[in-house]
């Protein structure tokens, strides 16, 4: 990895040579909040954001995709190929960057998931420096930081920006459409009094330390009833979770009940319908027990596997949950023990 610096002013001539041959998905603001869409100007985009309603996976694994027609009359299967063109997930900030490495242990890993890896070999990943919210907990899991993962990663400096480059391509990006110059002694002193000042700024700081131990300890608490009773499984939390991965595969038959098409879309472990087998059997039907396994298969069942937890700390379930349940008072409350 190498470093350059980019004059802020300097910017909309990278966003606009990028789109020059890429789709260009960026920070917008819409209706008071954030979301990750298409850029037509340089001008829409929002890099002093917060968090988006929606993170990034959408875009390498839609909510809803095709992956087959089928003809029950002439006994044809067409599978539906994967359209893929060159695009720019720009301005993701670390948590999100590190959310999308975790969603490659599950889709690049063993059975490789054609869908996902297609659009994330076109995907070219330019990630952006952000300021603490008061519901991001990143810091207590490390992804608070990124060191792979992207191709650019900028750091705001005020009137200008540190620009990591990760990948050859990432330099040839740059180098083709913005001007650019070597590093300082000032830009680097800069540089870190940034990293510093971000590091100081989290108010979250909730001990994850021992916490596989604290699950398995804790596996029968009344916690799990307490908060699960407030539930309403209504699965905002999977749904704007940038890790949760699950989904369901449905086929779908036109009019003519001969025809029709495969399509997988997003699902959640909190739908009571979700563990609902034949002859009526549902192994979590309880809104306490659908909860819980969500809690032990981030922060435990993920971990075993692949030796991170399944969480990068961004908030948005806290944001997005009508009941106001959140990781870290969930967590807080194992630790007092008891009840809440």
């Amino acid at each position: 990895m190498f470093f350059r610096v980019v004059d802020k002013e300097r910017l909309p001539d990278l966003i606009a040579g990028l789109s020059s041959d890429h789709e260009v998905i960026g920070p917008i603001e819409k209706d008071g909040r954030f979301v990750f869409a298409p850029i037509s100007d340089p001008s829409q985009i929002r890099l002093d954001y917060d968090t988006t309603l929606l993170p990034p996976k959408k875009w390498l694994m839609p909510p809803e995709e095709t992956m087959m027609h089928f003809n029950c009359a002439d006994e044809e299967v067409t599978d539906d190929t994967v359209v893929a063109s060159p695009r720019v997930l720009f301005g993701l900030h670390p948590c999100d960057i590190n959310s999308l490495l975790l969603l490659d242990n599950v889709f690049l890993q063993g059975h490789v998931d054609p869908y996902y890896k297609a659009r994330r070999d076109n995907t070219l990943i330019v990630g952006m420096s952000c300021t603490p919210s008061p519901t991001c907990f990143c810091n207590v899991w490390d992804t608070d930081e990124v060191h792979w993962g992207f191709d650019i990663f900028l750091t705001d400096l005020g009137d200008r920006y540190y620009a990591s480059l990760r990948t050859v391509k990432g330099a040839e990006v740059l180098d083709r459409h913005v001007d650019s110059r070597a590093v300082t002694e000032k830009d680097t002193a800069d540089f870190q009094q940034v990293v510093h000042e971000f590091k100081q700024g989290f108010s979250n700081n909730v001990d994850t330390a021992q916490l596989p131990v604290l699950l398995d300890a804790k596996f029968d608490s009344p916690v799990w009833d307490d908060f699960g009773s407030e539930c309403l499984s209504c699965g905002a939390c999977s749904m704007v979770c940038p890790t949760c991965y699950c989904f369901d595969v449905k086929d779908r038959l036109e009019v003519d009940q001969k025809s029709g098409a495969r399509v997988r879309t997003w699902d959640s472990c909190q739908f009571k319908e979700f563990a609902a087998v034949a002859h009526g059997q549902n192994f979590r039907e309880d809104r306490s027990s659908r909860l819980k396994y969500r809690y032990y298969h981030k922060y435990w069942g993920y971990l075993s596997k692949f030796e991170r937890v399944l969480c990068v700390g961004c908030g948005r379930c806290t944001l997005a949950c009508p009941s106001g349940i959140s990781p870290v008072k969930v967590i807080e409350a194992l630790q007092a023990g008891g009840s809440r």
